[in-house]
């Protein structure tokens, strides 16, 4: 319920808990709280879930976001931005809600938002993961009575291996390129699965790591944020003297085909995404390897997350829905598709 004055009497008006957070064509709104989660278009107050470009646009007067979010923000909204940090956790104070942000795991200060209003609690969980990744927040349950989800992998075929052991097979294809003097160019979404890779292959080398252009900054940020990485270098396209042969090459995906690869003769290449676990996806990409390696929750994640929060409803985002709108019906659930989808076509490093 919300209180306004009119001619000094209080006038109780009443936000339905169904609309608490609706689908509209800015973004998530909540009007309770006056701010619209993820916003696409203009508006004057955003709540941002993550930095990945197709959530975090510059359409707002001001910000809300995870504090260890905001250096990443800044560099992709600009320093002049109003960004407001907040711990995770800490509860603020927005219209007639109270809105606090929970580490999601899926990349460095990821949050999912959850919002209370009339002893009702919602949660966005934005892109989330709970696969272990030593390059960003642990994932935590947020129990309520509302989750909105993200179903990008909502099928029963996708079920992922650890990221130590996806990394293992990375390990052992760069090892393979050093033998046979060839460079190893891994295609991998800048923000966030870049640093994964470089923060899992600890484990198993201490090399110099090669990074195009868009990645190393952004990995330079996770760095001054504390996460242990292996050493990294920007690749210099004017140095002609360097020769990258057995060496591992980081690059967005969206590098692949272009004029920056003739840099790299004889290169072998591969790509890192949850879409490899389809077979024929690395083919029709024209890749030589494929490592099933996603920064979102699988099959078994979402169905864990949805019945460990104990949320009576359930309410997808985006990805492919039907099959998991499908099977928690027929359990009994009140479940249904939001229509919003924060996918932005071209955008390379919004993690798939």
């Amino acid at each position: 319920m919300v209180s306004e004055k009119s001619a000094g009497k209080s006038i109780r008006i009443a936000h339905p808990v169904d609309d608490l957070i609706k689908a509209t064509d800015t973004g998530l709104a909540c009007d309770a709280g006056d701010f619209v989660i993820d916003p696409m278009k203009r508006t004057r107050t955003a709540v941002i879930s993550h930095a990945h470009a197709d959530h975090a646009r510059a359409v707002a007067d001001h910000y809300y976001a995870s504090e260890s979010s905001v250096p990443l923000l800044k560099r992709r909204l600009g320093d002049d931005q109003d960004i407001r940090g907040v711990p995770f956790g800490q509860p603020i104070r927005l219209g007639q809600t109270q809105v606090s942000f929970h580490p999601a795991g899926h990349v460095l200060g990821s949050a999912q938002i959850r919002v209370e209003a009339d002893d009702e609690v919602w949660v966005f969980t934005g892109d989330f993961k709970r696969d272990h990744d030593p390059s960003c927040e642990p994932f935590e349950l947020v129990p309520c009575d509302t989750l909105i989800t993200e179903t990008t992998f909502a099928l029963p075929v996708y079920r992922w291996q650890s990221g130590a052991e996806v990394v293992a097979e990375i390990a052992q294809w760069w090892q393979d390129m050093q033998q046979a003097e060839r460079p190893a160019v891994l295609f991998a979404y800048s923000l966030g699965k870049a640093q994964r890779v470089l923060s899992e292959l600890r484990a198993f080398t201490d090399r110099t790591v090669y990074l195009h252009g868009a990645v190393y900054p952004l990995t330079e940020i996770y760095r001054e944020a504390g996460i242990d990485m292996l050493p990294t270098a920007a690749i210099d396209l004017d140095d002609r003297q360097k020769k990258y042969a057995g060496e591992l090459i980081i690059a967005p995906p969206g590098a692949s085909g272009s004029t920056w690869m003739r840099r790299f003769p004889k290169a072998s290449t591969g790509f890192c995404s949850g879409w490899m676990r389809i077979r024929g996806n690395r083919r029709r990409r024209g890749y030589d390897r494929g490592f099933v390696l996603s920064d979102h929750a699988d099959w078994p994640g979402l169905l864990k997350t949805i019945e460990e929060t104990g949320a009576r409803r359930v309410l997808t985002t985006h990805g492919q829905a039907d099959a998991l709108i499908r099977l928690l019906r027929e359990q009994g659930m009140d479940a249904a598709e939001l229509a919003i989808s924060y996918r932005d076509e071209g955008v390379d490093d919004a993690e798939i």
